[in-house]
């Protein structure tokens, strides 16, 4: 039986990458998965981890190369390259660029191209800005057709009293609703 095509985007929210790659991991006995950076995320080093060796990662998980521009994602639509893309984790600058369809970096593409096939695009939030500058888009996305969202809720109330972040651990039983055109419930854990 052939797997189910699943693209995986990452945004920028590096502080979130280790919980991501916990859960491709096992994604990738399941699904066949296909890597995307945003260009900021595919060159930007930071206090967790070098940029390359997460681009080493995503290709060791998938045994693909990781698509990391424009010109890589806009194929994602024409090419039909995956049944669902799941941005993860997604900051709250790219949902801002999707709610208004800014297509602007390898990720924002990807989902514009694929959308273009009525397919699914979940997206696993991390922002600290969600109840506040980000609400609108999130609250726009959540009534878009195609979107699907990650349950989540507040990682840190005290120290970033507006910050979300999805669970993680929940984006295949997210895909797989997502897949019958279902959002998975409860949205807010």
């Amino acid at each position: 039986m052939e797997k189910i095509k699943l693209g995986i985007a990452l945004c920028g929210s590096y502080c979130t990458y280790e919980k991501v790659f916990a859960e491709l991991e096992g994604l990738a006995a399941d699904y066949d998965l296909t890597a995307l950076m945003s260009e900021t995320a595919a060159s930007t080093d930071s206090r967790f981890g070098a940029a390359e060796d997460f681009r080493a990662r995503l290709a060791g998980l998938t045994g693909k190369r990781v698509m990391t521009s424009i010109a890589e994602a806009e194929r994602v639509g024409p090419e039909r390259l995956f049944d669902a893309l799941v941005i993860a984790p997604c900051t709250g600058n790219t949902l801002s660029k999707l709610a208004c369809g800014i297509t602007d970096t390898a990720v924002t593409m990807a989902a514009k191209s694929h959308l273009r096939n009525g397919r699914p695009v979940v997206v696993a939030l991390s922002t600290n800005d969600a109840l506040s500058g980000s609400a609108p888009a999130i609250a726009a996305l959540l009534n878009r057709r195609n979107y699907y969202f990650v349950p989540f809720g507040q990682d840190d109330p005290a120290g970033k009293p507006t910050g979300l972040q999805a669970d993680f651990s929940r984006i295949a039983a997210t895909v797989d609703a997502a897949l019958r055109g279902e959002q998975i419930q409860p949205i807010l854990t």
